[in-house]
């Protein structure tokens, strides 16, 4: 998948195919099949176990999704900590949430400290902070 020549507010927002299309479909298919077995078969052992498979598929797809989530999170909140250390002496605002700070992490080192200040005196929601951003820093890896 090509990247933009430039990542700005309205292009950063990124979509995997092979996870949001394709396994999302494939594992949809799979339960709403299941489902429709067990009910031809009566519920009978083999159909049960079937449908209880891909219950567990459609729960994993899930949690994969939300820990591979989680963990990009905790990365971003040590990346923009250590960022603004190195800018300003000091350590982020504790006050800034998490969606503050990964929206934050669009802003360019010169506007940075001043954008989290304001955000953490103002408490300015993560859309606001992104539209807020003169001059975006990219970030093509966070799926």
């Amino acid at each position: 998948m090509s990247q933009p020549s430039q990542q700005t507010y309205q292009n950063h927002k990124k979509v995997d195919p092979m996870y949001h299309f394709a396994l999302s479909l494939i594992v949809l298919i799979v339960l709403i099949a299941s489902i429709v077995y067990a009910i031809q078969e009566a519920f009978s052992y083999a159909s049960v176990l079937l449908l209880g498979m891909a219950i567990a598929i459609v729960l994993l797809t899930g949690l994969l999704r939300i820990y591979s989530t989680k963990l990009q999170d905790r990365i971003i909140r040590q990346e923009e900590n250590f960022r603004y250390y190195r800018l300003t002496g000091k350590p982020i605002d504790p006050s800034l949430t998490m969606k503050q700070i990964i929206a934050l992490r669009f802003a360019a080192d010169e506007e940075f400290p001043a954008l989290c200040s304001k955000t953490a005196e103002t408490g300015m929601q993560p859309d606001a902070i992104k539209r807020a951003i003169t001059k975006w820093r990219a970030d093509l890896f966070r799926v």
